[in-house]
């Protein structure tokens, strides 16, 4: 049994900046954001196929990017929270069975 795609998305967008602000070191941060994300997308592939896995990927890419501009506005966290509960609800519709 593998991790839920929405729960990988969570960690990677949560976790990816908990990293990155604790640390000072946005690399370190990136890295935990993007081996979540990968996972989350291949957990998508093998469960629903590999378009949804594709969309679950760019809208994954689509919230990191959007993350920074949105916090200029939210604040920080409030923006990582944003951006990860909406995430999650698409990973959650695309990562059903076919």
């Amino acid at each position: 049994m593998s991790i839920p795609s929405s729960v990988l998305t969570s960690a990677g967008l949560i976790g990816g900046f908990a990293v990155a602000q604790a640390s000072k070191h946005r690399h370190w941060g990136g890295m935990v954001a993007a081996g979540a994300g990968l996972g989350a997308v291949e957990t998508c592939r093998r469960r629903a196929g590999v378009a949804p896995a594709l969309a679950l990927g760019t809208t994954y890419a689509g919230a990191l990017y959007s993350s920074h501009p949105l916090a200029k506005k939210l604040g920080a966290w409030p923006s990582v929270f944003a951006v990860t509960g909406a995430t999650a609800v698409v990973a959650t519709l695309l990562a059903r069975p076919r």
